[in-house]
Formats: structure tokens, C-alpha cells, sequence
């Protein structure tokens, strides 16, 4: 089995996920890539081969409960574990008033941003202890905005699962953790914010350089 430390990020085929794949393939990590988009995917692989990295691409839908078992069974048998996870996947649905929020879209935002956190963190979990390894979830705090009514209050629940995780696993492990860009120019904000100056913004590859930066102290 490779020593080679891997790192498996969910939500890598576009903005932060996306960078952040890229610097962890860049200091050394093999990445298992998952995500919806096969496109964003093969073009994160061509990045990270660019840079003399390795990566695996896993088209999948973190919704789908079935395909993460055979994830993550898949990754267990492959390499007996991750040093490290980010989880980076995350729906928003149309920004809208909170009386009037798309029962699709709030459904989506549930099974996504909330179910399959938690079932993540129980799959997963599993695969981090054996390696001392560390979970991270980018965080970004809309509860209370006006229209942000489903996104900011799946975003919160995302948030306390993941805080509560992280308090019942202080002592026996892994180490989990959350990280907060700062505003970047990425589809998902343009579509918050369509008339930003995105000029302004921080760009994604140095907010993922910041995340690595953490890992090495």
C-alpha cells in the first residue's frame, strides 16, 4: 500500500473545492476527487497532472446514499484509509424570501447541505481515525440574511453538525476542523452578489494555498 498521504475532497470541480484539490495534489497528497460535474473534474485532473500530481476522479452525486458506501468501501480496500478530508460540496437554490422558498430547492438543500454531511461524517469518520487524520468544511455564515432563508439555515445546520462532531471527537480523534475563505469570485457568489466588483474578490488558489498553510503548522 502507498504511503502517500490522500486526501479526498467533495465539491472539487469548481471554486474552492476545486483550488483546494489542486494545492493539496501541489504539496503531496494524492486527491480522490468527487463531485457531480464529470467535466470540472477531468479539468482539475489535467491541473494536478500539470503539476506532476496524482488525483481519482469519482463522478457522484453526494446525495446518492448507496454510491458514497461504495465510496467509501472503495477507499477503504484501495488505500485503508484518508489523512484528510474536505468537504466542499454545498447546493444553494435561488436566493428568494423565506416565505416563499421552492419546496424543491429547500429539499435539495436539505438532502445535500445536511443529510449527506451527516451521513458523510459517518462514512468517513472511519477512514480518518486509523490515519490520525483531519476533516475540514469551508464555512460561511448567511443565517438571518434576507433571501438567504434556505441556503443560510442549511448552511447553519451544516455547520452545527459539524460542530458537534468536532466536540465529541476532541480526544479520540480525528481532528475536525472548519476554515473560512475570504470572498472569492466564484460562480456560486456570482450568483449571490451578480453585481460585485469581483475584482476585489481573493482569488480561490490563494485561499487554498492559506488552507495548506494551516496544515503544515
Amino acid at each position: 500500500m502507498s504511503t502517500q498521504p490522500t486526501a479526498l475532497v467533495t465539491g472539487a470541480s469548481r471554486g474552492f473545492g476545486f483550488a483546494a484539490a489542486a494545492a493539496l495534489a501541489g504539496a503531496g497528497y494524492h486527491v480522490i476527487a468527487v463531485a457531480r460535474t464529470v467535466g470540472g473534474l477531468e479539468d482539475l485532473d489535467d491541473a494536478i497532472k500539470a503539476k506532476g500530481g496524482s488525483a481519482t476522479l469519482v463522478p457522484l452525486d453526494i446525495g446518492d446514499e448507496d454510491g458514497l458506501k461504495r465510496l467509501c468501501l472503495s477507499v477503504f480496500e484501495r488505500w485503508g484509509g484518508v489523512d484528510l478530508w474536505l468537504h466542499s460540496a454545498i447546493y444553494a437554490g435561488p436566493l428568494s424570501p423565506a416565505a416563499h422558498v421552492p419546496t424543491g430547492d429547500l429539499d435539495r438543500m436539505l438532502a445535500v447541505n445536511v443529510r449527506a454531511t451527516q451521513r458523510l461524517i459517518a462514512m468517513v469518520e472511519p477512514l480518518l481515525k486509523p490515519r490520525k487524520g483531519v476533516a475540514i468544511l469551508p464555512t460561511e455564515d448567511r443565517a438571518g440574511q434576507p433571501f438567504f432563508a434556505g441556503y443560510g439555515a442549511t448552511k447553519a445546520a451544516q455547520t452545527a453538525l459539524w460542530a458537534s462532531w468536532a466536540a465529541e471527537t476532541r480526544r479520540t480523534g480525528p481532528r475536525v476542523t472548519t476554515f473560512a475563505p475570504e470572498p472569492m469570485p466564484t460562480a456560486l457568489r456570482g450568483r449571490f452578489f451578480p453585481g460585485e466588483d469581483r475584482k476585489v474578490l481573493h482569488a480561490p488558489a490563494d485561499q487554498a494555498a492559506r488552507l495548506v498553510a494551516t496544515l503544515a503548522g
